[in-house]
């Protein structure tokens, strides 16, 4: 076997693992006594030699990984080992505007932070593993530690660089479905590929294509822990509690004074005054159980999509030494479904024309007299009912590039890439605020409902196609009313990358201990983002939830490195050491030169023990979407500090988001030490452990909503506006928040990666053991430690202890396999601090989980039928008032299908 590192420079691999069975990895060295006649190219450096051990650890993710558990995108594959964490996948963004998108999480630092490649290069697509057809991808190359030397920007927490399958020859293709024990989150996709050579070897042309249905999983109603929230007791401590309904709320209309305080009284359907149906418990604001609301009633659990991918590749020997490649990739994701309701807060006139006389009445009798506030949950508007997110994001990306060699052992390499993502998004069934208000305040005109605007002559403002709104009772709105004061919002962006880099790589003369090697380069690339159309409402920024807005913008950065590895002992079966170092320099558009380096180094002792270490220095300039995104809507649940010792909790509140364009880059040192074990003693054992300290400053990130108001009211107790950060109703409570891109002050995280794995033949086949851990000792943001609280509402939630262990066997007719995930707990959520404070959560405790994953596969001939269930005992998510990013919400899943390969 031949052993030949690529053209793209990283200066970061280590010792790569190299998936050769299901489960399986281990050593270059050792795979060399499994597997002969194979080129295995490690993408971690540009510095090409056979053997190379560079510092940082490199875990290979090949075929046999990918297929466990059946993951639908290559996102949710990486969420399954422990050094990934699940941030944005279809089961973490189901209720807001970033619906759909799967990302790579490294360490739990962003996915901003993890740089994701595709065959060595950089690509639009990359924030969205959605885009990669899965049925070319060879391996995914994971590099555990800072790398911005190798690869420039983003490389803060490490790179995932995914590998096609360049040189497919041949058909492959197949089908699949899926569904939960629930009968819910359905899905069926089918793929096809095709490559061939030409022009008599010297030319290889390959084309694929996919197609994935998710239907989603909409209700929560069979996953109770889901509908859940924050509960303030009467004796002022939190507690988390499953089905919190608001009082202050009401599909019928809550009546409420003009402060917002409960009066108790909702409107039935038919539009008669009735008590508020509460539950068990009533805290004034919120009551458990009963027949309220929650938002989380209406919030999907996963959110249904349709994915179409598309590539060809083509590629042409021009010469024996100068190969000239062509790619491009066609992507294109979709989806229309119920977002939340509205749940506006209308002023009440005592003259309201839908107001019969025993609702005035009953008004009277409990002493309201004059005008007063209804809250309203608006799911009964139009054939919609709820407002609707609908959304298509599409994908071209074509790249260029030539791979060649000259002299003694230099090689080069050059590629340019352009890539345009353009999305069309848009809210609809929103209210229109203006028609919305005038529509509610209506009274009678000779017995006839009429706009209170269209009732005075000498009145500015009147409209004369004002339609009265009656909101009195759950399925009110008349279609004409909903017509006239819903609308919705819409935003077609597009965001553009080119890229371009050159490298050289060879041996320029030798020491004592063998040859020393050199690369270096340049990477440019130019990042544009571009809004098409806005719509004519959010314009004028008349809707209620999301007006959106044109945000433009560019920069460009322009990038030179070097890398040098040399050798200073080699002792033949006894000791080899090397050190490596590399630099960078980025000259960026927006905020100037800035330098990323590292050095490192390994030594191998009798060639079974392999001792690593690095130190280098990152940086993440901010991202395109950073400086620029456009306004996100979320909604949540938060604790207003502002009100009283204790605080106020309050439901069902919009925290906007969005880019700031006076961001600074981002500064990381990151030591990674460590080392791996594998005895000649015994062939396929393989043991590692690896330490590593990432320290970032000036990071780029957002906080939660309750960290927002928390620092809020410390630095400025007495401006509940906090600068115009938070907008309040005119009942003094929270209507929105506004929670940007920040720079915040530092940002840490210490822990180790241990993995352990065994392979051996078993009868006329393989059979394999791996284990993977992560402990994390502390998650540092300003020095406050989050390692540990696991909730989904608390920023950066990571649990302690995460891992997998995997026992796989295979031969020619069948193969088999059990994983067991294993999620620690810890607490929800930090305590709230008011008034400094701490409010006690009284079941803040979370328990851990462990997850058991069953496959098999069956083979004859070409044709392989395989079958999965993961979450065999259908273990379900703790208490969340949301969703989780670090446990399973959907329960028991069960997917199958057949692939065809000739």
């Amino acid at each position: 076997m031949k052993l030949v590192q690529s053209g793209w420079y990283a200066g970061t691999a280590l010792s790569m693992l190299v998936s050769l069975s299901p489960a399986h990895a281990q050593s270059v060295d050792a795979a060399a006594d499994v597997v002969s006649d194979e080129e295995i190219v490690v993408s971690g450096s540009r510095i090409q030699r056979e053997g190379f051990d560079a510092p940082t650890p490199t875990t290979v993710i090949g075929e046999a990984e990918l297929a466990l558990g059946n993951r639908p995108s290559i996102a949710q594959v990486l969420n399954d080992a422990p050094q990934f964490r699940a941030t944005s996948t279809p089961s973490t963004t189901p209720g807001n505007t970033s619906s759909g998108v799967s990302t790579a999480d490294m360490r739990g630092l962003g996915s901003v932070r993890t740089l994701t490649l595709l065959n060595g290069h950089r690509f639009a697509g990359a924030n969205d593993l959605n885009i990669v057809p899965q049925s070319l991808v060879k391996r995914i190359d994971v590099v555990t530690g800072g790398a911005s030397a190798a690869w420039g920007s983003g490389a803060v927490a490490g790179v995932v660089n995914i590998i096609l399958d360049d040189d497919f020859d041949g058909w492959r293709m197949g089908v699949q479905s899926g569904i939960s024990s629930r009968g819910d989150a359905a899905r069926y996709g089918a793929d096809i590929a095709w490559g061939t050579d030409f022009a008599g070897g010297r030319g290889h042309f390959m084309v694929a294509g996919e197609y994935m249905n998710e239907r989603g999983a909409l209700s929560r109603d069979d996953r109770p822990n889901l509908v859940a929230g924050l509960f303030q007791r009467a004796d002022g401590k939190l507690e988390l509690v499953r089905d919190p309904n608001s009082t202050q709320l009401y599909n019928g209309g809550s009546i409420l004074s003009t402060a917002g305080a409960p009066r108790n009284l909702v409107f039935n359907p038919d539009g008669n005054i009735v008590a508020f149906p509460l539950g068990s418990v009533t805290n004034g604001v919120t009551t458990i159980g009963g027949g309220g609301q929650n938002i989380f009633d209406y919030v999907a659990v996963s959110t249904p999509y349709e994915r179409i991918n598309g590539f060809a590749r083509a590629s042409y020997d021009i010469t024996d030494t100068l190969k000239i490649w062509a790619n491009f990739s066609y992507h294109r994701m979709s989806a229309d479904y119920s977002f939340f309701p509205e749940t506006p807060a209308a002023v009440i006139m005592p003259d309201n024309a839908f107001l019969t006389q025993a609702n005035r009445d009953q008004l009277g009798a409990a002493g309201v007299t004059g005008p007063f506030l209804l809250g309203r949950v608006l799911d009964d508007v139009g054939a919609d009912r709820v407002m609707t997110f609908e959304y298509s994001r599409r994908n071209l990306e074509g790249a260029i590039g030539l791979n060649g060699s000259f002299g003694e052992g230099w090689t080069y390499g050059a590629y340019y890439n352009h890539g345009e993502i353009r999305l069309n998004q848009g809210l609809n069934n929103q209210r229109i605020k203006s028609r919305f208000n005038n529509g509610v305040d209506a009274v009678l005109v000779g017995n006839t409902p009429t706009c209170r605007i269209n009732t005075d002559a000498s009145t500015a403002n009147d409209d004369p196609n004002c339609v009265p709104i009656n909101l009195f009772g759950n399925g009110s709105i008349s279609d004409a009313a909903a017509a006239w004061a819903f609308g919705g919002s819409q935003l077609i962006y597009t965001i553009k990358l080119d890229a371009a880099g050159a490298s050289v790589s060879g041996q320029p003369f030798s020491t004592w201990a063998g040859p020393v090697d050199i690369a270096f380069g340049t990477d440019v690339r130019w990042e544009k983002q571009v809004t098409n159309y806005v719509d004519p409402l959010s314009l004028a920024g008349a809707l209620g939830t999301l007006n959106s807005s044109a945000t433009n913008g560019s920069f460009n950065v322009k990038e030179a490195f070097a890398e040098v590895n040399v050798p200073l002992v080699d002792i033949t079966d006894t000791l080899k050491l090397e050190i490596n170092g590399a630099a960078r320099y980025s000259d960026y558009s927006t905020s100037g030169g800035i330098w990323s380096w590292k050095t490192g180094g390994t030594l191998r002792v009798v060639n079974d023990l392999l001792l690593r270490a690095v130190y280098s220095r990152d940086i993440r300039s901010p991202s395109i979407n950073e400086y620029f995104l456009t306004r996100s809507t979320n909604i949540g649940t938060v604790l207003d500090p502002f009100r009283g010792q204790n605080g106020t909790v309050q439901n069902n509140v919009f925290v906007y988001g969005g880019g700031n364009i006076n961001l600074t880059p981002e500064i990381s040192h990151t030591l990674t030490l460590g080392g791996s074990y594998s005895p000649s003693f015994a062939s396929g054992l393989r043991l590692s452990v690896d330490y590593y300290d990432i320290d970032i400053d000036n990071v780029i990130t957002t906080v939660t909503a309750n960290d927002l108001l928390k620092q809020c009211f410390a630095n400025a107790p007495n401006d509940d506006t906090c600068g115009g950060v938070i907008i309040r109703e005119a009942n003094g409570t929270i209507g929105s928040i506004t929670n940007t891109y920040r720079n915040l002050a530092n940002y840490r995280t210490q822990g180790i990666d241990i993995e352990a794995s065994y392979r051996m033949q078993l009868s006329d086949g393989n059979l394999s053991f791996r284990v993977l851990a992560n402990h994390v000792f502390n998650l540092k943001i300003n020095g406050a430690d989050v390692s540990g609280y696991v909730g989904g509402d608390t920023a950066f939630s990571t649990p302690k202890w995460r891992g997998t262990g995997t026992i796989a066997f295979d031969n020619d007719s069948f193969g088999a396999n059990l994983r067991i995930r294993y999620v620690d707990g810890g607490l929800d959520r930090p305590l709230t601090v008011i008034n400094n404070v701490p409010v006690e959560i009284v079941n803040n405790k979370v328990g851990s989980r462990t997850y058991v994953d069953l496959g098999a596969q069956f083979k004859a001939g070409p044709f392989t039928l395989f079958g999965n269930v993961n979450n065999l005992f259908d273990r379900d998510p703790p208490i969340t008032p949301y969703t989780s990013p670090n446990f399973d919400v959907i329960g028991r899943y069960i997917s199958g299908g057949v692939k065809l390969s000739f």
